[in-house]
Formats: C-alpha cells, structure tokens, sequence
C-alpha cells in the first residue's frame, strides 16, 4: 500500500516524542555543555603522542622514524630529529623527535599516522573542544601540547589501549629472552676458549710412539740397522 513506511516512520516520531516526557533514554537532545553524551570508544578526532611513566620527555614513545610525516595526506606533521639518543621500551638506543608539530588546522583525522606508526607512540584523541580564536598560530600543536599520558590513552580508548599494553610487553619480553640467550651463548663460547686454552698440550715423538728402549744419547736399533 503507497504511503504505508510514512506512516510507520511517523508512527516511530510520534512515540518517541511522546516518550521523551517519561523516558530521558528517548531524548534526542541534551542540555550542552551542562550535559553531555558518551563518546564511542572508536570515537576520534585529532593525534596525541603517547609517554610512558611521568616525564612527557624521557617517556616519549616516538623514535623520530618521520614514516607519519611521509605517509600524511594533507602534510600536516613535521618533525625534526633529536642529534643524541634515549633507550626505548625494550632498552634500545633510539632517536627522539627534538620537534614534533602538527597543524590541526589542516589534519583531516584520517588516522593513517596511527595505522603506519610502529612503535603505538601516536593514537587518535577525544577531545574535540579546540576552537581558537587565531587559526595559524594556535592550532599549531607542539610536542608539549601534542604529550598524553598512558593512562590518559586508557582512559579514552580502554580495550584499544589494553591490547597496545599487551603488545609491547610481549616485545619486551621476546628481546630480553633474545638478549639473555645471546648471553648464555657468548658465556657457554667463553668457558669453552678457556678451557681449551688450559689444557696440556703433549706432541708423541714417532720413536716414543714405537716403544723405542734406546737409552739417550745413542742410536735407536732399528736406525743401526738401516745403516748397516
């Protein structure tokens, strides 16, 4: 029958705006910024950098490997390389992003630095209240502005965040395994040059070896023998 999805839709309208005055899980609007509705967990907005521990500097996750300035889009990252270098999660020297900015003014919240970063040292924010009053100096995020906490990444993006935790401590514990077996092998190849190196070292004369009774100093039987 012609009309008949207007009429359910209608239907649907009519009971909703009904409802609203008994059931607050029916409102459509909330009274903003005095209230506010949850965001997903797959929620995002623009890029954080993510430190480990207390210190934004020394916890920072990024090694500068600039593979989120490459693959950008809209180019919208920039990044300058630290000249010395700071342990990473797993204890290897790394570099460090000595600068680290990115424009929100011109990042399209494409994600793709996330996806390509290999060390889960940048990740996606919740925040989207980041209105100024000046476009280009004010929207251009510094490393300081740009640091969140792991906890904060938990605390937006739990199960994501879980998961990144689990990750890397499996990496961690697969270079220290690694790390401890190099070790046992370069001891276990060390005691055995030592050993090797102490053992007596005794050369068989070819006589000595044919039980030759010739007292020193005088000419074995069997050479007498071939002389004559």
């Amino acid at each position: 029958m012609i009309g008949t999805g207007i009429l359910k839709g209608m239907a649907v309208t009519l009971r909703n705006f009904a409802g609203s005055y008994f059931d607050k899980e029916r409102l459509i609007t909330v009274q903003y910024p005095e209230e506010r509705n949850p965001l997903p967990e797959n929620y995002r907005n623009f890029p954080i950098l993510i430190y480990d521990g207390n210190d934004p500097q020394a916890g920072l996750r990024c090694v500068a490997c600039q593979i989120c300035e490459k693959e950008c889009p809209p180019q919208c990252i920039y990044i300058i390389k630290s000249k010395d270098k700071k342990p990473d999660y797993v204890g290897k020297p790394q570099l460090y992003p000595a600068v680290f900015d990115i424009d929100i003014s011109v990042c399209m919240s494409c994600q793709i630095c996330v996806e390509v970063c290999p060390f889960e040292a940048i990740k996606m924010d919740k925040d989207f209240e980041l209105s100024q009053r000046e476009r280009f100096n004010h929207l251009l995020f510094r490393k300081e502005q740009l640091s969140r906490s792991n906890d904060y990444y938990h605390k937006i993006h739990p199960v994501e965040a879980a998961t990144v935790d689990k990750n890397l401590a499996d990496a961690a514990a697969a270079a220290e395994a690694k790390k401890k077996a190099a070790a046992e092998a370069a001891a276990k190849a060390a005691a055995a040059k030592a050993a090797a190196a102490q053992a007596p070292t005794t050369v068989a004369s070819s006589e000595s070896a044919a039980g030759s009774t010739a007292a020193p100093g005088q000419t074995p039987p069997e050479a007498t023998k071939s002389n004559s």
